[in-house]
């Protein structure tokens, strides 16, 4: 039984199905599922709202509409991401919602499958099961038609083209991460681990020029300028009045700490760059794992907006972390309390009520990845080059033993 489901697992054909079926699934669910008010005695709005959002955004920039207001009768909440997202979303918008959606969907599901399996150094088995691990998190994400499955793909995707000495399309892929959601920045700390540090930075100002300019294909200079401005009051404002499932939500939530969140993302930052003091460690494949696997869980649990959707890019950390991990106690039982408390919380397992009183009050969602981060902190700070045992270099030494013993048979026989 063990074998066979191992067998499965390493079959990338049935992980990539279960994912197709997974995106196809989250899409017919919410264009079926008639439509929901997010306030009471409010407008009725479709189950997808969030595609809606983004879709709306390309109208909205072609019509030299500022982006950031709200527009109630078309979808609830604001859009809050980049003009440049709203000219990517294009694609999306210009077809109809039934397509749209599950090509939307997809996306985000295939590109965190794909990053996944371009991964270096790592056999079907492991990525089969990092997916499996992530996958009920990608759920949740689908189903809210979110953003997070292609955050998540594409700062694997880039560490993956990264190992592969794959430049310009790596950095590429980190400069769209930021123009999707302006925490994809942490991405850069990457580069400390490469050669040619200089053509790393250089494509990142060539993308970052590029993919900044692209939206003044729609929209003249001066109203462009009102957009950036547009956008830059709204994070200033939204900063000021959300704690999210995030480090800053735990400490309100549990100790009534309200500190001002840019002293808990600078203390945050100072904790996970402590490891890349080891440089000598760089070279190793598994510590630069390790700081992915960080850096994963981090852009999330120091995010004020962080939402349980946004999860699916934590757990992809905490998967990874967990697959290339030792399996003892402690590291099995984080990741355990992983996957009750972050991926099955927000399912029907859970009944309303728990949810309701005790998960989202208390933040539990985010507890487990906050433990598991500490961890990684912990294992890159200790981590030392795996020594060779003493049986291997006992093999070693026994075989150059009778190498010599046959060279000196052959001259002196």
């Amino acid at each position: 039984m063990a074998n066979k489901v191992k067998s499965t697992i390493s079959n990338y054909k049935i992980i990539i199905i279960i994912f197709v079926l997974f995106a196809l699934a989250a899409s017919f669910q919410a264009l079926l599922s008639g439509t929901r008010t997010y306030q009471k005695d409010g407008i009725e709005y479709n189950k997808y709202n969030n595609y809606t959002i983004f879709e709306k955004s390309f109208e909205h920039l072609k019509e030299g509409k500022d982006l950031y207001m709200l527009f109630p009768e078309e979808h609830w909440d604001l859009f809050k991401y980049s003009p440049t997202f709203a000219v990517f979303f294009g694609i999306f918008a210009v077809t109809p919602d039934w397509l749209g959606l599950n090509l939307w969907n997809l996306l985000n599901a295939l590109l965190l499958v794909g990053s996944v399996y371009y991964l270096p150094k790592l056999n079907n088995y492991q990525k089969g099961l990092i997916l499996i691990l992530l996958s009920i998190e990608l759920m949740t994400s689908l189903q809210n038609a979110q953003s997070n499955g292609l955050i998540a793909g594409l700062l694997v995707l880039a560490f993956a083209l990264l190992e592969r000495e794959k430049y310009s399309f790596a950095t590429l892929l980190i400069v769209f991460s930021v123009f999707v959601k302006l925490f994809g920045i942490v991405g850069f700390v990457l580069f400390l681990f490469y050669p040619k540090k200089w053509k790393l930075v250089l494509y990142s100002i060539l993308w970052s020029v590029l993919l900044f300019a692209i939206p003044l294909i729609f929209i003249d200079y001066s109203q462009y300028k009102l957009l950036i401005s547009s956008f830059g009051n709204l994070l200033f404002s939204d900063h000021t009045v959300s704690h999210g499932l995030s480090v800053m939500g735990l400490l309100s939530s549990w100790f009534g700490v309200e500190l001002n969140k840019m002293y808990i993302v600078l203390a945050g930052m100072i904790v996970f760059l402590i490891p890349f003091v080891k440089i000598k460690e760089y070279k190793n494949y598994t510590f630069r794992l390790l700081a992915l696997s960080s850096l994963l869980i981090w852009v999330v649990i120091f995010n004020h907006k962080a939402e349980s959707p946004t999860y699916v890019i934590a757990i992809t950390g905490a998967a990874i972390w967990f697959v290339i991990s030792e399996k003892n106690k402690l590291n099995i039982a984080l990741f355990a309390l992983a996957f009750l408390l972050t991926s099955l919380s927000p399912t029907d397992i859970f009944p309303r009520f728990i949810r309701n009183e005790y998960i989202k009050p208390f933040t539990l969602k985010a507890l487990p990845c906050i433990f598991i981060w500490f961890k990684i902190i912990y294992d890159m700070i200790v981590f030392k080059d795996p020594e060779i045992p003493k049986e291997v270099i006992d093999v070693k030494k026994n075989s150059a033993i009778m190498s010599l013993k046959s060279n000196y048979l052959f001259f002196f026989r």
